[in-house]
């Protein structure tokens, strides 16, 4: 299988990559989109072939898929940005790719999504069959732009042209990603016992290597996330930070926001956390 893969010089991506190459193989197996051909070097030199192209270009694209069998997208727009780069990029550009993808004859298609897609929480866990209603504050577009992709993707699939897999990530931290500590940016203001949904890089991409290879129909959704949310307290702790007054006193409307539940990945994929927590990824010196 010949994959290409974008987003590649992101967090996610960066990671991704190398363990990828260990699965498919260091032979020209996997190709790379990049905008700047010196961040790519470092797939380069791991056995990558590299494509020279912007996502939202139509002819970078169009060259970029010639070939492939596979394609995984990583790349995203997060909160920051302006709406309309956020929609660029999650929706537009996700999309393009896609119906390029198919017209070039690939065959499977696997859009790297969020959880934020769920919103609100609904009393439980959320679960894949769940109706997305994306509105989480702070974020921007990116929820929105997210779950329209997938919404528009799986659309592609229902008409026959691409085996489209979505993933939806939890909160992706691990590896010296400075994810972990940006947390507090919204764990300060939270009440204690708020909890975040978090995933280690190494199971994000020891589930995304399930998705992207497991036998049978696409038209899927899988939740990939740890065993064990944190609260806000923990965050705190674990990032070495002092505790913000009143924490223990502020209200919490709804404790089931921003929580998953991975069964369905765990049955049909076979997925285990090699980190469950945040706690045996801090024991095992890989934060």
């Amino acid at each position: 299988m010949r994959i290409l893969v974008t987003g590649t010089t992101g967090e996610v991506g960066r990671r991704f990559v190398p363990r990828l190459l260990r699965r498919a193989g260091a032979d020209g197996s996997v190709r790379v989109l990049v905008r700047d051909a010196a961040r790519a070097e470092p797939s380069a030199r791991l056995g990558a072939e590299v494509a020279l192209g912007d996502l939202r270009d139509p002819s970078d694209v169009r060259e970029a898929v010639a070939g492939v069998d596979a394609v995984v997208n990583i790349a995203a727009a997060f909160r920051g940005v302006p709406d309309d780069e956020a929609w660029a990029v999650n929706q537009d550009a996700a999309l393009r790719l896609a119906r390029a993808a198919a017209e070039a004859g690939a065959r499977r298609f696997v859009q790297v999504s969020t959880n934020l897609v769920y919103g609100a929480g609904l009393g439980r866990p959320a679960t894949e069959d769940d109706e997305p209603a994306p509105g989480t504050a702070g974020w921007g577009a990116y929820p929105a732009s997210k779950r329209e992709a997938e919404r528009g993707l799986l659309a592609l699939h229902a008409e026959g042209g691409m085996d489209v897999r979505v993933a939806r990530l939890a909160f992706v931290y691990g590896e010296g990603d400075p994810h972990l500590a940006q947390s507090l940016r919204w764990a300060g203001r939270w009440a204690a016992h708020q909890r975040l949904h978090m995933v280690h890089h190494a199971d994000v991409a020891q589930g995304l290597l399930r998705v992207l290879f497991a036998a049978g129909p696409g038209g899927r959704i899988w939740n990939i996330a740890d065993d064990a949310p944190v609260t806000a307290v923990e965050l705190h702790l674990v990032n070495g930070a002092e505790l913000p007054g009143g924490m223990a006193a502020r209200p919490l409307p709804d404790p089931w926001e921003g929580i998953v539940s991975t069964l369905r990945i765990r049955d049909e994929l076979g997925f285990r956390p090699l980190y469950p927590s945040v706690w045996t990824a801090r024991d095992a010196g890989v934060l």
